[in-house]
């Protein structure tokens, strides 16, 4: 049996982590969740948040003050936790699953860091059907190269709080990588007023907040004549969480490295 713990059990995907591992089968047991210091879920049963019943699991303050151990901890919560979080599972020998996003340089290189000496799975989009699309997009900007100009546009909940969404990012780069350009360079985040009609080299991306959005990506390549849409939707936040548990299956066990949801995906449909 697989024991994981939850970072951030009170928080949005929190609740629907703990809800997927509650539904997730015999192989999966929920061992150790956190939240906030401070949170008004501190010391209560996140199988009451979550699902309306018991985990029997207390949310403690910190990963230091759970009461049991985990082989796996999934982190849906913020760049500001994931040194700790890091840092901690290093220690113990316990893998590391990152879906949050909003991440920089630092936090890449603390992720390749902690790599060195445990399994780390990290991806901007845990949905299957994301990173399908992410391989489709490396298909689509190959096969119709410079001749095609490339938009992103992505939406979101009115609290997501980073912008563009790491996986609207994540589809950059896999179009920029293919196509041989930089996404630092050819990246181009809004437009206003009068200015110089569009670089042949650019890829832009477009941002909305609102309501309850979970996610909605469409990557555009507009040609002479045509055009085509890449697009995935997502409903519910249980893709996610789905997703990630299928992540944490994956990735216990698995020697140091660092790993992404393509080789999660490669791995279990051959």
């Amino acid at each position: 049996m697989l024991k994981i713990a939850i970072a951030g059990a009170a928080g949005r995907m929190g609740k629907s982590l703990v809800k997927a591992i509650m539904e997730g089968g015999p192989d999966l047991r929920l061992s150790a969740a956190t939240v906030e210091p401070g949170d008004p879920a501190l010391g209560l049963d996140v199988g009451l948040l979550a699902a309306g019943r018991a985990a029997g699991v207390l949310a403690a303050d910190s990963l230091a003050r759970c009461e049991s151990g985990f082989e796996v901890l999934i982190d849906f919560t913020s760049p500001s936790s994931l040194a700790a979080h890091a840092a901690f599972c290093s220690e113990r020998g316990s893998a590391l699953v990152v879906g949050t996003t909003g991440l920089g340089a630092e936090h890449e290189k603390l992720l390749a860091a902690c790599a060195k000496s445990i399994a780390v799975l990290h991806s901007p989009n845990m949905s299957v059907g994301v990173n399908l699309s992410l391989k489709l997009l490396r298909q689509a900007a190959a096969a119709l190269g410079d001749d095609f100009d490339v938009e992103i546009m992505e939406a979101h909940h009115r609290h997501k709080k980073d912008a563009p969404s790491g996986t609207a990012l994540a589809m950059g780069q896999a179009v920029a990588e293919s196509l041989g350009r930089e996404l630092d360079r050819c990246a181009v985040y809004g437009r206003q007023g009068i200015g110089d009609e569009r670089s042949r080299e650019a890829i832009g991306f477009a941002t909305l907040r609102g309501g309850d959005i979970v996610g909605e990506h469409t990557a555009i390549f507009a040609g002479p004549g045509e055009r085509l849409e890449i697009s995935h939707k997502a409903g519910s936040r249980m893709t996610f969480a789905y997703g990630a548990l299928r992540a944490a299956r994956w990735v216990a066990g698995r020697p140091p490295g660092l790993y992404s949801m393509t080789d999660v995906i490669d791995a279990t449909s051959a």
